[in-house]
């Protein structure tokens, strides 16, 4: 038979024929007088079992010793294959399992779904666009540079903070904070800084000690961040809350 007949017959394609030829897991007969090659049975059944080896996942470089070897039943290389498709089962049920719970809390696929809940509380919350955005960018950077060790603390703080009770303080902060611009007076930023420190301080006392941004240089791509988005009043008035919160003194106006 031609190769063509052979495909047909086997349920692969002329050119699966040619890639087998070419890794070398089926002989490539001699053309004969006609320029055409002949294929037989054999090769018709050779064929055949490659194409069950290929639906178990086996490779085709590893079937030259299961195809020509007939001491060797493939028990260890289906033992890694089984290992490999559980782990990939594994990784696969993970992944649908987030898909699911994204699609649940009806959050962005980029968002950490440890916090999607709670960012979803301020992002109904009215606030600017600006100040929207900021504060997603700044919790995907949190939770990618806290970790897996790190990011129950800061879920737990996201918990504190989107309550029925302290949301709205949190928002009405969120709001002063944003309308922090080159007219606030230093009165306002003392104000909104001596708020802030009233209303957070209780949260971040017991959330601190879970962070590692400081110990490992983190810290720095956090500001680094916060410099780059906010205003020269705005900045300012971190620096300030950053002073306070740590009881240093406060840096001058």
């Amino acid at each position: 038979m031609r190769s063509g007949e052979l495909a047909r017959l086997a349920g692969v394609t002329v050119r699966a024929l040619r890639h087998y030829h070419q890794v070398g897991v089926l002989a490539e007969p001699e053309r004969g007088s006609n320029g055409y090659r002949s294929y037989d049975v054999h090769d018709l059944i050779r064929v055949v079992r490659i194409r069950r080896l290929a639906s178990v996942g086996i490779p085709l470089e590893r079937m030259p010793a299961l195809l020509d070897d007939p001491a060797e039943d493939g028990r260890e290389l289906l033992d890694e294959l089984a290992a490999e498709l559980t782990g990939q089962i594994d990784r696969l049920t993970a992944q649908r399992d987030l898909v699911l719970r994204l699609r649940a809390q009806n959050a962005a696929p980029d968002l950490p779904p440890e916090l999607a809940p709670f960012l979803a509380v301020f992002a109904t919350a009215g606030l600017s666009p600006h100040l929207t955005r900021l504060d997603r960018d700044q919790s995907v950077l949190l939770a990618h540079l806290v970790g897996d060790d790190g990011m129950p603390h800061l879920e737990r703080f996201y918990q504190r903070i989107s309550t029925s009770t302290a949301a709205p303080m949190v928002v009405e902060l969120a709001r002063r904070f944003d309308r922090l611009g080159p007219a606030s007076t230093e009165r306002e930023v003392t104000a909104f800084v001596d708020s802030f420190v009233a209303t957070v301080r209780p949260w971040l006392d017991t959330f601190s000690d879970g962070l590692v941004l400081h110990r490992n240089g983190s810290a720095s791509l956090v500001d680094e961040y916060a410099m780059d988005v906010l205003n020269e009043r705005q900045w300012y008035a971190l620096t300030r809350l950053a002073a306070a919160l740590d009881n240093e003194p406060s840096p001058p106006g």
